[in-house]
Parts: C-alpha cells; sequence; structure tokens
C-alpha cells in the first residue's frame, strides 16, 4: 500500500495490476483478493479488486460515493452487466452486491467505507 504522501502514477493500470506477485494480494471476501493503493485515515481508499470467476460481495450501502472502473473481465450487479472499460458512480445511498462471472480486476475509489449488510 502506498503512503498518502507518495504519488501514484502508471500509464498501463492494467499492466500494473497483472503485474502484481500474490503476495500484493490481501483477502477482501470470499473469492476476491485486494490490493490497496491507500486508506485515508478519513475512510477514503482507493483499491484494485481482483475477483475470481463465480465471486461476490455481499450486499452492501454507499455511505460515500464509490467510482469504479473494470480493468478486465466484467462485472455485474443487480443494476446491469459491466464488462471491461465500464465506469460506474454509486452515489450515497446505493446498495448492490457485485459479482463477476468469468472473473474481474476493478479499481474502486471510495469516497468512506462501505456499510456490510447482513452477512458478511
Amino acid at each position: 500500500m502506498l503512503a498518502l504522501n507518495s504519488t501514484f502514477v502508471t500509464s498501463d493500470l492494467t499492466g500494473y495490476a497483472k503485474g502484481l506477485g500474490e503476495a500484493d494480494w490481501k483477502p477482501f471476501r470470499p473469492g476476491v483478493t485486494a490490493h490497496w493503493l491507500y486508506k485515508g485515515e478519513d475512510g477514503g481508499s482507493a483499491v484494485l479488486l481482483r475477483y475470481e470467476p463465480g465471486a461476490r460481495v455481499a450486499e452492501h450501502e454507499h455511505v460515500g460515493f464509490e467510482q469504479m472502473l473494470v480493468i478486465e473481465g466484467d462485472e455485474y450487479d443487480e443494476h446491469g452487466t459491466y464488462p471491461a472499460g465500464s465506469f460506474l458512480i454509486n452515489p450515497p445511498g446505493t446498495r448492490h452486491s457485485p459479482g463477476s462471472k468469468g472473473g474481474c480486476i476493478a479499481l474502486l475509489i471510495y469516497e468512506k467505507p462501505v456499510r456490510f449488510l447482513g452477512a458478511k
């Protein structure tokens, strides 16, 4: 994870994500691993999430804005299916349970941590 006082620049986010070693990915949810770019003291963060085929994250509510870019593969939720290159903004108060049929890597930027509903 980068220190908040460091600048992160990459001209190839897909290549950066694919170049990470297994030790760079940490467990997040069943079938989903995370590579945190930063976690701010105010709850803001940026993370690369890697979904195994068929993995799904439990339903959660966005307390702040979430921006998501699907870098590789596919992601879906109750509202649609998002192939590589899709960019979504989930505003505060929205809920979903994202997953991936074939596996994916996505960049997520959170204004504030999400609130998981029910089972974690």
